[in-house]
C-alpha cells in the first residue's frame, strides 16, 4: 500500500514581511523594529546574545542611517517587487497554502495612526489575489517580529497597555478589508520569544526601563499580547464566518542529557518555560506554574478586571509551531559541550549532526514534538516553520543541494509517522523560507532556507535574480505525490 499524507493535506512555505518584503521606505510604510536592526557580521554567528543586543543608542543611530546594507531587513530579498514572480513560482512547485505575514506599520505607519494606509491595504489586496488566482491559500500572520518602532520610541512597546486598543485597531482593518480572501490567520509569531528577544517581538529595549525589573517587564508585554490575541481572534471569528485563528509557538524539544532524576526534571522545567505561552493561548488562562512563577519571583502582572474572561472566551482554534532543533538538559552543564538552536544556547547532544549554523539535526525530535502537542491540546496542528539554513552555492543558475533534500525527506517520513502512527491531526506543512529571506537570528542572507536562491549577499549586493534550487523540483514532486514518493524505491 502506498504511504501518503491526508486528503487536503495544505503543503506550502512561509516567509515574513520583515525578512522577505524589503521596500521599508515605500507605499507609506513606516519604520518597524525590524527595519532598525542591525547585522553584526563581525560578532561569533553562534552569539545570539550580542547577535540581538539592541540599546537606545542602536535605534537613534538606526533612525539617522541612510546606509541600507547596515540594516538588511530594509532590502531583504525584495518581495516588495518581486511576489509575482516569486508567487508564480510557488504555483509552479504545486503550493496549496503560503504563510506570509502582514507588515503592521505599511497599514498603520506609527501604529497609533486613526486612519489605515490605504496603499499598503492595496499591496496586500494585490498579493492574496495573486495568491488566489494560482488555487494558494494564504495563511496569515498578523504579527511577525516587526511593531512600528514608534511605539518603542513614543510609548513602551507592548509594555503599555494603549498597545492593544492599536493592535485591535489593526486587526479590525485587515480582517474587514480581507475577510473574503483568507480562511487562516496566526496572531503573534512565536509568541513565546519575547523572554529571549523582547525588542523584536514586544518593541522593548532593557535600558528604558532603568527603575523595573525587566522580566516583569516583559511578562507585562507578554499578558497584553495574550489579551490582544484573543481579542484578535474574537474579531477574526465574528468578521470571517468559518475562518481559523491559530497561535505560534517556538517547539524548542528538550532531552535529558542523562536518565538522572535530576537531569529528567530540568528537561521538564525547560518543557514547561516554553509551553507556558501556548498553555495561556490554547486553555485561555495562565497554567498554575506560570502563576507560581510570578508569585515565586515577584512579578506583579497588571490585568484589568475582564482580562482573563476575555482570554478563557477566546482561545484560538489550532497550534502552529516552528521546529528546527532538539536541545538536551542537564542540572549541572560543567564540563558539557554546548550547542546553538532556535535563538538559544543549551547542552549539544552527541547522537546529533549539526548544520552549517551548529543547530542539531534531529527529524525524529519533530514526531516527539507533534505528539506532545496534540496529547497535551487536542486541537488541530500546523508546522508552520522547519528547514535547513546552509551556505548554498549558485553554479551555472541552479544550487545542487542535496544536503536539503535530505533534511526535508527524514523530516517529512517522521511527520507522516506521527499522523498516521500516532494519531496526529496536522492540517498542513509551510516550509522555512520558502524562497532565500534574511535569516532572524543572525540578520544573514548568506543563512539560505529557500527552494529558490535570491541573488543578493549580506550586504545587500546583488541583482535580486531568482533560481530555482534542485530542491526546488523535488519538493514540486513530493506536493504532486502528497509524498507517495518519498516511499519509492
Amino acid at each position: 500500500m502506498t504511504r501518503q499524507f491526508p486528503k487536503g493535506f495544505l503543503w506550502g512555505g512561509a516567509t515574513a514581511a520583515n525578512q522577505y518584503e524589503g521596500g521599508w521606505n515605500e507605499g507609506g510604510k513606516g519604520m518597524s523594529v525590524s527595519d532598525c536592526a542591525r547585522h553584526h557580521l563581525d560578532v561569533d554567528v553562534q552569539d545570539y546574545k550580542a547577535q540581538n543586543a539592541v540599546t537606545s543608542k542602536d535605534i537613534e543611530d538606526a533612525l539617522k542611517s541612510t546606509d541600507d546594507s547596515l540594516y538588511p531587513k530594509r532590502h531583504a530579498s525584495d518581495g516588495y517587487h518581486h511576489y509575482k514572480e516569486d508567487i508564480k513560482m510557488f504555483a509552479e512547485m504545486g503550493f496549496k497554502v503560503y504563510r506570509m505575514s502582514i507588515a503592521w506599520s505599511r497599514i498603520f505607519p506609527h501604529g497609533d495612526d486613526t486612519e489605515p494606509n490605504e496603499e499598503g491595504l492595496k499591496f496586500y489586496d494585490d498579493v492574496f489575489d495573486e495568491c488566489i488566482k494560482y488555487g494558494i491559500e494564504p495563511l496569515v500572520t498578523m504579527s511577525h517580529y516587526e511593531p512600528p518602532i514608534h511605539l518603542t520610541l513614543n510609548y513602551d512597546g507592548w509594555a503599555s497597555r494603549e498597545v492593544i486598543d492599536m493592535f485591535v485597531r489593526y486587526v479590525e482593518v485587515i480582517c474587514e478589508r480581507y475577510k473574503n480572501k483568507i480562511k487562516y490567520w496566526l496572531t503573534f509569531n512565536e509568541v513565546d520569544s519575547m523572554i529571549r528577544h523582547p525588542y523584536t517581538t514586544g518593541g522593548l529595549i532593557e535600558d528604558r526601563f532603568p527603575d523595573r525589573n525587566f522580566t516583569e517587564v516583559i511578562f507585562q508585554a507578554m499578558h497584553h499580547q495574550f489579551v490582544a490575541s484573543a481579542l484578535a481572534t474574537k474579531i477574526c471569528h465574528e468578521k470571517i464566518p468559518g475562518s481559523m485563528v491559530g497561535c505560534m509557538l517556538t517547539k524548542l524539544t528538550y532531552y535529558p542529557y542523562t536518565c538522572k532524576p535530576e537531569d529528567v526534571l530540568q528537561a521538564q522545567q525547560d518543557m514547561r518555560s516554553t509551553y507556558c505561552y501556548s498553555d495561556t493561548q490554547v486553555f485561555g488562562e495562565y497554567p498554575a506554574y506560570l502563576l507560581a512563577k510570578f508569585r515565586n519571583e515577584g512579578l506583579n502582572i497588571q490585568m484589568e478586571k475582564d482580562d482573563l474572561n476575555i482570554m478563557k472566551k477566546y482561545p484560538v482554534d489550532f497550534v502552529s509551531f516552528s521546529y528546527y532543533m532538539s536541545s538536551c538538559s542537564a542540572k549541572s552543564v560543567e564540563g558539557l559541550d554546548t550547542a546553538v538552536g532556535n535563538t538559544i544556547t543549551a547542552v549539544k547532544n552527541p547522537y546529533l549532526p549539526a548544520s552549517d549554523w551548529g543547530w542539531q539535526i534531529d527529524p525524529i525530535g519533530l514526531r516527539i514534538s507533534m505528539v506532545d502537542l496534540y496529547d497535551r491540546y487536542r486541537k488541530p496542528l500546523f508546522i508552520v516553520e522547519n528547514g535547513l539554513g546552509a551556505k548554498d552555492e549558485l553554479i551555472d543558475g541552479t544550487v545542487d543541494d542535496q544536503y536539503r533534500i535530505n533534511y526535508f525527506d527524514v523530516h517529512f517520513k517522521e511527520m507522516l509517522n506521527a499522523i498516521e502512527i500516532d494519531g496526529v491531526e496536522c492540517l498542513g506543512y509551510t516550509s522555512w523560507g520558502c524562497i532565500d529571506i534574511v535569516s532572524e537570528s543572525t540578520k544573514q542572507m548568506s543563512k539560505r532556507y529557500g527552494f529558490i536562491y535570491v541573488d543578493c549577499d549580506d550586504l545587500g549586493n546583488g541583482t535580486y535574480k531568482r533560481y530555482p534550487k534542485k530542491s526546488f523540483y523535488w519538493y514540486k514532486k513530493v506536493i504532486e505525490t502528497n509524498g507517495a514518493c518519498l516511499f519509492e524505491k
